[in-house]
C-alpha cells in the first residue's frame, strides 16, 4: 500500500519536475533571468518570460519568442493583461510611501499611483485640479518619470523638487513653471523610479496605475476617473 500511494505521488510530481528542468536550462539562454522569472503558460511548450513589470512569451528550446498578448478564447480573458497588472501590483507595492510625493484627503476611499514628469503639459494639467482629485475622495502617489532622461534639465528639476524643505509645495510651484531652488540633498529616488516606470513600460506621463494594476496611459479628468475606480476592485 505505501509503494503504491509512494508511485502515484511521484507521477502526480512528475509534470512540475519536468518543468522545473525545462526552467533551470531555458533560464540560461536569457542573461539576467533567473528561474522565477519563467513560469508555464496554458499552451504546452510556451513559457511566460517576465521582463520588470512587462512580459514575452518564449519555446521551451528557447529558440522563438512571441510578443503580445495571450487570450483565453473560452472565458474571454486576457491572460497577459491580467499578468501585467498583478506585476504592477507587486512591483508598486514594494515602494514606501516614504519614497513618493503623496496628496491625500483625509478618508481616502481610493488610492492611485501616477508617473509626472515636471514639464509635461498634461501632468500639470492634472496636478492642476488635484485638490478636486481630493476632494473626490483619491489619494495620489507621486513618482517622478523624467521622461528626457538622465541628467537632463526635467531631470534637475525632479530632484530639486525633492530635496526642497516642502516638496509638496515645491512640485506644485514647478508645475506652475516657478523655479525650485534647493540645496543637493544626496541621493533621490528619481533613477528609481524612473528605472521602475521603464521595467513598466512607460512611455508618456502621466502615467496612471490603479491599485488593481490598471495602467491608464495619460491624464483623467477627476470625475472621469472616479467613475472608472468605483468599477474596479481596490
Amino acid at each position: 500500500m505505501l509503494r503504491t500511494a509512494t508511485l502515484i505521488l511521484s507521477l502526480a510530481l512528475l509534470p512540475a519536475l519536468v518543468q522545473a528542468d525545462v526552467r533551470t536550462d531555458l533560464v540560461k539562454k536569457f542573461p539576467g533571468a533567473t528561474v522565477d522569472d519563467l513560469r508555464p503558460t496554458p499552451m504546452q511548450g510556451i513559457f511566460e518570460l517576465r521582463r520588470g513589470g512587462d512580459i514575452v512569451y518564449v519555446s521551451e528550446d528557447g529558440r522563438y519568442a512571441l510578443m503580445g498578448d495571450l487570450y483565453d478564447l473560452k472565458s474571454n480573458s486576457n491572460l497577459s493583461e491580467t499578468r501585467r497588472r498583478g506585476l504592477r501590483k507587486e512591483l508598486l507595492s514594494a515602494v514606501p510611501d516614504s519614497q513618493t510625493l503623496i496628496f491625500s484627503p483625509k478618508d481616502p476611499k481610493y488610492t492611485i499611483n501616477v508617473f509626472t514628469d515636471v514639464d509635461c503639459a498634461y501632468c500639470r494639467k492634472l496636478h492642476s485640479q488635484i485638490a478636486e482629485y481630493n476632494r473626490l475622495g483619491v489619494r495620489v502617489r507621486y513618482l517622478f518619470f523624467p521622461r528626457t532622461g538622465p541628467d537632463t534639465e526635467s531631470w534637475h528639476k525632479a530632484e530639486s523638487v525633492w530635496c526642497a524643505a516642502d516638496r509638496n509645495e515645491a512640485l506644485t510651484r514647478a508645475k506652475r513653471g516657478e523655479a525650485i531652488k534647493s540645496r543637493p540633498c544626496g541621493q533621490t529616488p528619481v533613477a528609481k523610479e524612473y528605472q521602475l516606470g521603464e521595467d513598466l513600460g512607460i512611455q508618456g506621463t502621466p502615467a496612471i496605475v490603479l491599485a488593481n494594476g490598471e495602467m491608464l496611459p495619460g491624464y483623467v479628468p477627476p470625475a472621469m476617473l472616479v467613475d472608472h475606480l468605483k468599477t474596479v476592485a481596490r
